[in-house]
């Protein structure tokens, strides 16, 4: 139900607003209703009210409403986020709504899907972001048809932060001197994200045109990943594309500690990082060659991204601000960056408590 509000403002009219959800910035929108009493602006806004009203009958089928939605959002989207929305539909909400009316579809029934969902194995997280998906959709059924919206009020099942198993200190001393004395491209790959925090994809994506050595500048300008993409011939296709969001895009500060490192393999502009080819490797195989890595150095199995979480942490230590530590990532705002990756050691904690004893 949209908040209503009626004033009387200096010139002597009556305002109402109605709320119209916010902007992209984050700011409330509204619609502005003058009259000269407060009685007409409140006939105005019911006559809004009645207009808007749900009808609650549409005989369209759930299949039918996703693909005309589907079609009216694939070209506003990046392929991988059109292909993520195919996948979850096609693998998830459609063989349980496809065939049913959206007008006959109750809140219970969406509570049972996601029950059945957790039942099934799914995490928290990929449930919630199907309900969000199916939320989408019926917004714009809402928009278009006027129907009752089974999906309003329905609460989302709740996320559980993910516990990201890390390295600790000496742990990640011993990865740098493993990669320190057996240099190639795999170490090569795991040094340059230990040191600058880029993403897996980000750093399949590199090419050599991308690091200036001279200027020692990292620029980050594309990502690769796997997306699912149901062909005849396959389900699946490796993509490079845009990083996920315009602060991604960025430019990082070299080390100096991988200077001699990037130096030994500098290879031609189109060369990618990680091969010394034009043809790069993909993410997945990435992260098996890190796997490899950290067995070799009798190290603890840790996905490739709790580097990402190992060099935010690092950072925090040292002193960066978090301004500084959130663009140095990628991340479009500093809660990002405290929430998902400042992670603080054990003994970490233990220092700072030394430290309280000595204030008392």
């Amino acid at each position: 139900m949209e908040r209503v509000n009626v004033y009387h403002r200096k010139d002597g009219r009556w305002e109402g607003r109605i709320s119209r959800g916010k902007r992209k910035d984050g700011k409330r929108k509204y619609q502005y209703i003058l009259a000269r009493t407060r009685e007409d602006v409140v006939e105005k806004m019911a006559e809004i009210r009645r207009n808007e009203q749900p009808t609650g009958k549409c005989h369209k089928t759930v299949d039918a409403l996703f693909n005309e939605w589907f079609r009216s959002v694939q070209h506003l989207v990046k392929e991988s986020t059109s292909a993520n929305y195919a996948m979850k539909a096609e693998k998830h909400i459609l063989p349980i709504f496809g065939n049913k009316l959206i007008s006959s579809i109750a809140p219970d029934d969406i509570y049972a899907f996601i029950s059945q969902k957790q039942k099934a194995g799914l995490s928290v997280r990929y449930v919630a972001d199907i309900v969000i998906l199916m939320k989408t959709i019926f917004k714009y059924a809402v928009r278009t048809y006027h129907i009752f919206n089974p999906l309003d009020g329905v609460s989302l099942p709740k996320k559980k932060s993910p516990e990201i198993q890390l390295l600790d200190e000496s742990e990640q001393v011993k990865l740098q001197n493993y990669v320190a004395s057996h240099q190639n491209r795999s170490t090569l790959g795991t040094a340059l994200s230990m040191s600058t925090g880029i993403r897996i994809g980000e750093l399949c994506a590199l090419q050599w045109k991308d690091i200036d050595l001279e200027k020692r500048i990292l620029t980050v300008r594309k990502t690769m990943q796997r997306i699912q993409c149901p062909t005849e011939f396959s389900r699946t296709k490796l993509i490079i594309t845009n990083p996920k969001s315009e602060s991604s895009q960025r430019k990082i500060p070299i080390p100096d500690c991988m200077m001699s490192f990037l130096l030994k393999f500098r290879g031609k502009d189109e060369e990618f990082l990680l091969t010394g080819t034009e043809k790069p490797i993909e993410p997945r195989a990435m992260q098996y060659r890190f796997r490899t890595i950290l067995k070799n150095a009798k190290l603890p199995s840790v996905h490739f991204h709790a580097l990402r979480h190992m060099f935010a942490s690092n950072c925090v230590k040292l002193g960066f601000d978090v301004k500084t530590l959130s663009e140095l990532l990628g991340h479009s705002s500093v809660e990002i960056t405290l929430n998902r990756y400042v992670h603080s050691s054990f003994e970490q904690k233990r220092e700072y408590m030394k430290r309280l004893n000595l204030a008392f």
